[in-house]
């Protein structure tokens, strides 16, 4: 059955934005739960701009779902995930000067030393995730590597749904979920699990839980922007909603 994770990153930013305590992201992760969130994921980048290291640590201890960690693949970053022992650590490539995470890692460009990362991370009892484009030649890296999930990014999807006035069956939007499945279905063959997230929201959401054996999608900035006017809980709650009804669809 397909799951949710819930990104609170941007709970963070709102805090950040006044250099204070409030909103607390763990507040937001136990919302997410109660909303039926099955994981929490927050992205701690290396100019902390929103998660600081004792959000994490303090979500490590309390949260009751599973936490996804996000992370460039650094010796920092790989010595604080080994440390706290999150579920599942995400290798995602980071620029300074990105808002957002833009594009996935180039596993083929690194293999040698994500493979080392990753041997470190799975010594820890912590499972790996690679975020990557949809890209078969991708996946088999990451297969290489000993990943055990891909996650796909759903971005150039997501864009091309909303530059052609959300119509699911344009052609430019049909070709970009064609990539994501024969991704995924890479994916599926190299025993890995199937994954995807990255600008999902509301209005494009379904045509990707539609995929056959997609285990779990990644959202947040949609989930926290409606939260604002629904709540956390309700928002949480909507969006899973979405998500059963497309993957239940014969496909």
């Amino acid at each position: 059955m397909i799951e949710l994770g819930v990104n609170i990153d941007h709970v963070a930013t709102l805090r950040q934005a006044r250099l204070t305590y409030e909103p607390d992201p763990v507040w937001a992760a136990v919302e997410a739960h109660l909303g039926g969130a099955d994981g929490i994921t927050v992205h701690l980048r290396e100019d902390r701009r929103h998660i600081q290291d004792q959000d994490v640590r303090r979500l490590r201890e309390l949260t009751h779902i599973k936490l996804n960690l996000e992370m460039a693949a650094t010796v920092e970053m790989v010595g604080i995930a080994c440390a706290l022992r999150p579920e599942m650590a995400m290798l995602v490539p980071e620029g300074r000067h990105e808002i957002t995470t833009e594009g996935g890692l180039d596993v083929i460009a690194q293999e040698s030393r994500l493979k080392d990362d990753v041997a470190r991370l799975a010594d820890a009892g912590i499972m790996t995730s690679v975020f990557i484009d949809a890209d078969v030649g991708q996946v088999e890296a990451a297969a290489r590597i000993g990943a055990r999930v891909c996650e796909i990014h759903t971005g150039p999807y997501a864009h091309a749904f909303h530059e052609r006035g959300r119509d699911a069956e344009s052609p430019a939007v049909l070709l970009e979920i064609e990539k994501i499945r024969q991704a995924g279905k890479a994916v599926i063959d190299l025993g890995m699990r199937f994954n995807a997230g990255h600008a999902l929201n509301y209005f494009n959401v379904q045509p990707v839980a539609a995929l056959p054996e997609i285990r779990e999608l990644h959202i947040g900035h949609a989930i926290v922007s409606r939260a604002v006017f629904v709540g956390l809980r309700e928002s949480v709650r909507e969006m899973k909603r979405l998500m059963r009804e497309a993957a239940g669809r014969p496909a």
